[in-house]
């Protein structure tokens, strides 16, 4: 199975957030990235199942939002908790 990621790969970024509209965590995610002065891309998964089906067989991650770090490669970071940590 081809990588979800594989269509984001070379994107110029630090992170890449997956998010869904009604979601407190994906904005404090992006408030927190914001105040970190990092940039972010987010993809909203409101209407795209497949890939949301997709981040979740490949991370086990199974709710918004789904961050990376893009700035060295691509690496799964996990969500806001995990976030706060990292950073």
């Amino acid at each position: 199975m081809k990588s979800p990621l594989h269509q984001f790969e070379g994107v110029e970024t630090d992170f890449l957030v997956f998010s869904k509209t009604i979601c407190g965590y994906c904005v404090a995610a992006k408030r927190l990235l914001d105040a970190s002065h990092l940039s972010y891309t987010e993809v909203n998964l409101d209407d795209n199942n497949q890939l949301r089906s997709d981040l979740i067989m490949t991370t086990g991650h199974r709710t918004v939002p789904i961050i990376f770090d893009m700035r060295a490669g691509i690496t799964f970071i996990g969500g806001f908790d995990e976030l706060k940590r990292y950073l």
